[in-house]
Order: structure tokens, then sequence, then C-alpha cells
């Protein structure tokens, strides 16, 4: 714990424990938006499996890959990362190498994730592997497992798992029930690691990220460069404030929010965000993002149930909407979103999209125009057109979705700077040259202080800016002439 405080003074932090808590990161000096706040490698990592987009396992690239020719199970871009991984992937190959062909195709990321986690640790203590104060097996132990939170049926499931690490690596001494302890550890603790984009590209743990603790209203956001996890403040953070991200999707009610933390990391948020649950604001809020539309087309009020329970009353302009339409049109969008989904498994695009269509035509007659699900369908067409090089249609539903991210989202968002970068390529692809530079120029205001200048992406996203307002300055200049 003094090896890891010591390495903390550098960045201006310090561990401390709170007793609702438990372990959080402190700032010993003030914070301001966009400056960095603590970045970390990942004490091990694994790229996502996926048959159409492999990924090499030191970098995280998908261009030119060349498959491990001894375990036929990791990729690598070229012999700069397979030199790095190989203290590593030296042990990890031998032990996949043992199991037949079949067995290897089974073994998932998360299984990978353990067997290396175990590797590491073993190349530590023969002091293969150097060790740091701020990446050893001792920061991984600290870590919370909540074993006595987890039902019947999970432990089971890492007990399973754990049978399978034991497979592979083959060592008369290893202890099971550390194994799925550190699987419990995982499940809490590792994070998807992303692109610049959000995209996800594989899994990390990172055990003094991990400290960092939830709030659904975070002073902080955590993106990554490559494997490098990065917490950056987007806002202003004042000396001896507590370090704070958020672990999940933020855009939903109160409700929606805890019961993805309390399944996902097992605990209960209490955030100035969540301890307004029950409050009128909070239950106007949830009204808005997950209930239902006024009948009055030209009303924006949101719904509250009648005392009576028979139907819906609009609490701006009275009108009552009646139960069972709303089951009607609730229970028709139900069956047409499982229906699109075996559509969309089957590889079916044509057809997938006319159902988004139809789901959203019904969503609009159910939803509020602030709901979250009615922006996730908008958002499954916008991908889906933009596969199908449908700019000008893309770029409509692009639009829709901008005042929902704008409601949801505080001015700092990674995904409400992205939505307006996507809305600006597409207007600037389509000719809208001034459009284009308001929505990228907005882009990068968030997306500086999210991301930073440094990033490829960023330096893309800067110089598509420059390029847009060249091109607006010569156009206005022919005009001219």
């Amino acid at each position: 714990m003094e090896e890891l405080q010591s390495a903390l003074k550098e960045w201006d932090l310090i561990v401390s424990t709170l007793p609702e808590k438990g372990r959080c990161l402190l700032t010993t000096r003030d914070f301001y938006p966009g400056e960095v706040i603590i970045s970390q490698e990942p004490y091990v990592c694994v790229p996502n499996k996926s048959s159409g987009d492999r990924r090499c396992d030191g970098c995280f690239t998908s261009s030119n890959l060349r498959k491990c020719s001894a375990c036929h199970v990791v990729w690598y871009c070229g012999s700069t990362c397979q030199k790095l991984d190989w203290k590593l992937h030296r042990l990890e190959c031998q032990a996949l190498s043992r199991l037949d062909m079949d067995k290897r195709k089974s073994v998932t990321p998360s299984i990978r994730l353990m067997v290396k986690l175990y590797l590491r640790r073993k190349l530590e203590s023969e002091k293969v592997i150097p060790t740091t104060a701020t990446n050893n097996y001792n920061l991984v132990e600290a870590l919370v497992a909540h074993m006595s939170d987890i039902d019947e049926k999970q432990l089971v499931l890492y007990a399973q798992m754990a049978n399978l690490v034991n497979l592979i690596l083959q060592w008369p001494e290893i202890n099971m029930k550390q194994i799925a302890e550190n699987f419990s550890k995982f499940a809490c603790n590792a994070h998807t690691i992303c692109d610049g984009e959000l995209r996800p590209l594989g899994t990390g743990l990172y055990p003094v990220i991990s400290i960092v603790n939830h709030s659904c209203l975070p002073n902080s956001v955590l993106v990554f460069e490559g494997r490098l996890a990065v917490v950056r403040a987007v806002q202003h953070i004042p000396q001896g404030a507590e370090v704070l991200i958020s672990y999940i999707e933020t855009a939903g009610s109160t409700m929606t929010r805890q019961k993805a933390l309390t399944e996902q990391y097992l605990f209960t948020c209490t955030c100035p965000r969540c301890i307004k649950a029950g409050q009128s604001d909070d239950i106007q809020e949830s009204a808005l993002l997950e209930g239902y539309r006024c009948k009055d087309d030209q009303c924006n009020g949101f719904l509250l149930r009648s005392s009576d329970g028979e139907g819906f009353i609009c609490q701006h302009c009275g009108v009552v909407r009646d139960k069972e339409e709303i089951r009607k049109i609730a229970s028709e969008v139900k069956s047409m979103l499982d229906t699109v989904l075996m559509s969309s498994s089957a590889g079916n695009h044509q057809e997938t999209f006319w159902m988004y269509q139809k789901i959203e035509t019904l969503q609009r007659k159910l939803s509020h125009p602030f709901s979250i699900s009615l922006m996730q369908t908008r958002e499954k067409l916008l991908k889906i057109l933009m596969e199908q090089q449908e700019w000008r249609e893309a770029l409509a539903y692009c639009r829709l979705t901008i005042p929902v991210y704008q409601r949801v989202y505080p001015g700092f968002h990674p995904l409400l700077g992205l939505q307006y970068y996507t809305c600006g390529k597409l207007e600037w692809f389509l000719g809208n040259t001034d459009s284009a530079i308001e929505s990228l120029t907005r882009a990068v205001d968030i997306l500086k202080i999210t991301h930073g200048t440094n990033t490829p992406f960023i330096k893309d996203l800067l110089l598509k800016l420059e390029e847009a307002r060249a091109e607006a300055s010569y156009k206005l200049s022919s005009k001219d002439e």
C-alpha cells in the first residue's frame, strides 16, 4: 500500500477508504476539464473473439495479422508485438497447444484472461516479468470480489470456468476456489477496451483504475489510447475530491441504472442523481426517458398513471391516454423486436431495416420524443443506413437523435461528441459544409476534453474540421469573384 501511495503522489492522487464505498481515489490538487488524472497499462488483457474481426494480441489492430503457428489461437500484426508479448505468450502457447483443436476453439476471452493472469503471476514470482508499484498481483488480490453477493447459479458457472482454466494450466497446486473468486473480480473490475469511437476491442484488468468508483454524475471519463487506460477530468475537480467515472450507460431512469449496477457490479449507487429516486424531478425524468407520449401530437408533456389505474394523464395538458391502447401498442412493439432479432441474426439486412422502421413508427405513437428506446431504434436504423451508404436518410435519423443525446448526457460526454462527429461527417459528405463545420466544431469542443488532442482519432477529426473550413472559405471566395 505504501508503494502504491508513493507512486500515486506523482499523479497528485491518494488512495483513501470511505465507509460506504471502500477504497477510492482522492485528488491532492485541483484538476480541470481535459486534464489526465491517471493512466495505466493493463495488468492482463485480451482482444475480443469474433470470427470476422480478429485482432493483434499486442496492440489490438486488425491489420496485417498472422496466426501463432504453434497454438493457432493468438494473432499478431508483426514481430514487434509478438516479441513484446513473448515472455507471457510462450507459456500460454505451451498450455493451449496441449488442448485438442476443438477445445482450443472454445477458449473464450474470459478464460484466456484468467490463464494470462495466473501465468503473469508465475512469471512475476520467478522475476521474469518485473513488477511495479501500480502493476503487480498484490493489487489484483486487493480487488473486491463480492462472492457473498453472488447467486448459486453464477457460482456454479464460475466453478465450471475454473475447471477449464485448470485443464489448460494443469498445475497440481492451483487453488480452484481462488480462480472462481478471480472470475468474480473480473466481472466487477475488468474494463472493456474501446477505440476512439467507443467500439469495443477487448477486455483488460487495470488494478489501479479499478479503485476509481462509480457515479451516475461522474466528474471524469475513462477512455483508451490503444491498450492504455486514461482517466480525464470532464469538470473542475477540487483538491480533496473523489475521482468518479461511470461504470454503466447513464442514459436511463434511476431504476434502470440501479438495476444495471446491482446486476453487474453488485452495489447500490448513492450518487447525487440516484438519491433523488422517488422525488418529483426523478419521476418526471423517468416518465420522459421511459414513459409514454401525450395523445395530442402537439403536446410534449409527460404522462403519469391515473389514480384509478385505468389510464395515463398528461401532466401538461391533462389529456388521458387509455391503458389498453398503450398495452396494445407496447405488445406489438415487443413482438416485432423479438422478430427483428431473429431476422438480424439470420443476416437478412433489408428485412431487418424494414422492421426497425415499423418499430420506430409504433414507438413514435407510444413513447415520449425523449424516449431512450426510440433513440436506440433510431441508432440501429442509422447504423444500417450507413452500412448501406444511404447517407441522406442516415443524416435524418442522426439529427433526430441529437436532442435526446443533449438531454440525457452532460455537456462533456464522449457519446454526445461522437454523435456530433457522425452528424458532421454525413453533412460534409452531402455537401452541407456550413452545417458540417458547426457539428464538427461541437464534436471537437467535447472530444478534446474527453479524448485529449494527441490520439490518431482526434487528429483525424481536427483535420476534417480544418478541411471543411478551407472548403467553406474557398466557396465563399468563389462567390465573391
